[in-house]
């Protein structure tokens, strides 16, 4: 790279300012929101998550005992609402068999223990079990997502065939173990990359886009 990663932060921050990601009045309400969010927009999370409210289920017990399809109705606007309520249930039926519905004791163990945990349950992959640590936890787990693959591509930052690992590692390896710096960047990445890296570019006008390589945007992604 041309330039380091907390260089582009700085970029991205000076030009977009602080982004006060991740919303959610709870750490459940976030962990909740990390599987809602799946393939789908947060304006559509943030109907389920009323929804939610309403009914009054942000409480891991209630979520794990309300029956299925009941949660699933209940979480329709998020879409995928049958197989998204599964998910919600079983990340609720693990806080509450492991952590006795504690998320401060949960949030307490190793941030490679709890990641491993996570990993094992049905339906949450890596940007969802780091989003969880990251954002609710407020544990140093950098994440990533489709637009931080895109942005690093096409600025030639790193292979083409790098996968989430990968990109996780170049990340960790240049900038500094801080919570609230991983959280920043992530953010502003998702601003960089909704407002201009989308699946067709809009490089005009981008903070990053003298920062592309000579021949332009990198192909395949």
């Amino acid at each position: 790279m041309s330039i380091s990663l907390l260089d582009v932060y700085e970029r991205l921050l000076a030009h977009y300012g602080h982004q006060s990601w991740w919303p959610g009045d709870s750490p459940l309400e976030i962990m909740v929101g990390a599987i809602l969010t799946q393939n789908t927009s947060w304006k559509n999370v943030e109907k389920a998550i009323v929804n939610l409210k309403e009914e009054g289920l942000f409480d891991p017990f209630k979520l794990q005992e309300t029956p299925l399809e009941e949660l699933a109705e209940i979480i329709r606007p998020a879409g995928y609402y049958r197989l998204k309520a599964k998910r919600l249930q079983n990340l609720m039926r693990y806080v509450v068999e492991v952590h006795h519905g504690d998320l401060d004791a949960m949030f307490a163990c190793s941030v490679h223990s709890l990641r491993e945990d996570l990993l094992a349950l049905n339906g949450i992959g890596p940007e969802t079990a780091d989003a969880i640590l990251l954002y609710a936890g407020n544990l140093p787990s950098f994440v990533v997502d489709t637009y931080t693959a895109r942005v690093l591509k096409r600025h030639g930052w790193i292979d083409q065939e790098a996968d989430y690992h990968q990109i996780q590692d170049l990340f960790v390896s240049q900038l500094p173990e801080d919570v609230a710096l991983f959280n920043e960047y992530h953010a502003l990445l998702v601003r960089v990359g909704n407002a201009h890296c989308r699946k067709t570019p809009k490089c005009e006008s981008c903070p990053l886009c003298d920062l592309l390589p000579p021949g332009g945007i990198e192909e395949g992604f």
